[in-house]
């Protein structure tokens, strides 16, 4: 990375000189965004920072961080417990799951630092239209909806959310919500956002920092049982590297408590709405927010 960035409110004494780091990340949107901000922060604390985003699948990125090829990600708690760990069962509490994972992790040589409220679970979403028509706020109402009305609910879901167990199968059974199988389409990611907002569908799988749902101004169901997993983004470092610089937890700490899913979901509809630069929406992020000059 070869931004022209100076200390602002972290890296002051630059505590990260002489420090050559790696920073990777998976391939979508806000990973892009999150391992830019994590490689300026860096490099505003003086270090010589490599560019290792955008590598494809979870497990990749991770490998990185675990083998020493790469020295630190944002990953996400849930994605730790559930796919890395394997657990089949999330814990509710947000803070005791990034403890599990945090404690489990260790003796893979992996230290997860404090986590952020960036928080990107599955949710379902309605476009303003049947929000008016159908007034459901929680899933416990959709759930309700469709036993009193079961033509009202129709659903577009990616293929892999149709038949994961923390996905349409687990989140029926866990409300006692019954989508006959005529009413539940299948289809890619964004073309979900496009369909709901259009009504073709009354609700939508979506992931609820993705920028589109404030931009095609989309009402989101609360999940009132707590039945996804928390997904709160979380610096990830290599125990080793991070002995040898431990400034690192001091630096990204500032950074990761303003992060949270409005910031996300702004940050995000810049590069998937706007059609800007990840890296540079990042950087002017951390400039805005005084993080770095």
């Amino acid at each position: 990375m070869t931004d022209d960035v100076r200390p602002g409110s972290i890296g002051r004494g630059e505590p990260l000189k002489g420090a050559r780091l790696t920073v990777t990340s998976k391939e979508f949107t806000e990973q892009l965004i999150l391992g830019a901000i994590m490689g300026i922060a860096f490099q505003a604390a003086g270090a010589d920072v490599l560019d290792r985003t955008g590598i494809q699948g979870s497990i990749g990125s991770r490998e990185a961080v675990k083998k020493g090829d790469a020295d630190a990600q944002f990953e996400y708690t849930g994605t730790g417990w559930i796919t890395y760990l394997g657990n089949s069962k999330p814990i509710p509490d947000p803070r005791k799951q990034w403890e599990a994972v945090r404690a489990a992790d260790l003796k893979n040589g992996l230290t997860w630092l404090p986590p952020s409220r960036l928080d990107n679970t599955y949710a379902l979403a309605m476009n303003r239209a049947n929000f008016e028509k159908y007034r459901t706020t929680t899933l416990s109402e959709v759930a309700a909806l469709s036993r009193k009305d079961p033509g009202a609910v129709t659903l577009c879901v990616e293929g892999e959310f149709a038949n994961r167990a923390d996905g349409l199968p687990g989140m029926e059974k866990a409300y006692g919500m019954s989508v006959p199988a005529g009413n539940v389409t299948q289809m890619d990611t964004g073309i979900i956002y496009t369909q709901v907002a259009k009504g073709a569908c009354t609700y939508g799988e979506v992931f609820t920092t993705d920028g589109r749902i404030k931009s095609m101004n989309l009402v989101v169901m609360e999940d009132d049982k707590q039945f996804f997993p928390h997904y709160n983004a979380t610096p990830v470092v290599n125990t080793a590297v991070l002995k040898k610089w431990p400034a690192i937890a001091g630096v990204i700490d500032p950074v990761t408590r303003k992060l949270d899913n409005t910031v996300a979901q702004t940050l995000n509809a810049k590069v998937d709405v706007d059609g800007q630069d990840p890296h540079q929406v990042a950087l002017d992020w951390m400039k805005a927010e005084g993080f770095v000059k």
